[in-house]
């Protein structure tokens, strides 16, 4: 077994470090010489959500799990004096691979993690040696019908912020992310939904989740630019899909393979955080494809 500074390298250890006043928490595991993986997470997760698998890929990788700004244990300002977009968690995440020194990695993208990934990547191709899209969506065909209330709040910001706001902030909403369409209930911790709604419940974080909802009509517009991408670069590519996603359809997996036709492509008996169903499998699909 791999050991780091003589320790077991799969557990997992937790730092935080500063970067432009920002304090940013990361997770991270496996050998400091082991091939890197970033796992980006969702909304309205943290690095927490792969705290299962993590310890499944430390023995042969070196895998690191960020907090964007606003989530989890980062620091979280107020949007008066720091811009919520996508385009501001991507600097910061990748100011953060560049303080830990990193030039080669793949990318496992997940929910918000897929437009935070596709700025990475797009920025530095020559850095990416694989992606891992789980639920992560790069077409418009990848959005479902439970997306209308958020395009209408795109649409008409103030007409629409109070329902838009309920809609996805509410305690019973928080729940249903990690239930709905799930193959199996008595599998999913409900410390998850919980944990998560704490974070959401601090003050002014209603407002900081509120200001991405919005920004996340940028990424809708840079789907084309990021399938091109996919087109032109033809990048190593895993899609491991939960395929009962009440939000990212099928169709949005099976559009990537359309990019990168030598994608391998996998629709898994889960919902919307996979990883709640099927770490091990994902851990056994990723090892395999990423040798």
């Amino acid at each position: 077994m791999s050991t780091l500074h003589g320790r077991d390298s799969t557990i997992v250890r937790h730092h935080t470090i500063t970067i432009d006043g920002i304090k940013l928490f990361y997770r991270e595991a496996g050998a400091l010489d082991a091939p890197v993986i970033v796992l980006l997470h969702g909304f309205p997760s943290s690095s927490r959500m792969y705290t299962g698998l993590m310890p499944l890929l430390a023995d042969r990788y070196r895998v690191i799990a960020p907090d964007y700004p606003g989530f989890g244990h980062s620091d979280a300002p107020s949007p008066d004096a720091f811009r919520y977009t996508f385009d501001n968690l991507a600097h910061y995440t990748q100011r953060l691979l560049d303080t830990l020194e990193l030039e080669r990695y793949a990318l496992y993208l997940q929910d918000y993690g897929g437009p935070i990934g596709m700025r990475l990547a797009l920025a530095h191709p020559e850095r990416v040696t694989a992606l891992v899209f789980q639920n992560a969506v790069v077409h418009e065909e990848g959005l479902s019908a439970g997306w209308k209330l958020r395009r209408e709040f795109w649409n008409d910001r103030s007409a629409h912020y109070e329902a838009a706001r309920a809609a996805m902030l509410s305690p019973e909403v928080a729940r249903q992310r990690h239930l709905a369409g799930v193959f199996d209930e008595a599998r999913i911790d409900p410390d998850t939904w919980a944990d998560e709604y704490a974070f959401l419940t601090r003050p002014g974080m209603d407002q900081i989740q509120m200001e991405l909802v919005y920004d996340y009509r940028t990424n809708v517009a840079a789907y084309p630019q990021w399938q091109a991408w996919l087109r032109e670069q033809q990048p190593r590519t895993l899609v491991v899909w939960g395929k009962r996603d009440p939000l990212f359809t099928t169709e949005g997996a099976l559009a990537i393979g359309r990019e990168v036709p030598d994608a391998e492509i996998h629709l898994l008996n889960a919902s919307h955080f996979a990883l709640d169903e099927q770490a091990p499998l994902i851990a056994t699909l990723m090892r395999h494809f990423l040798m």
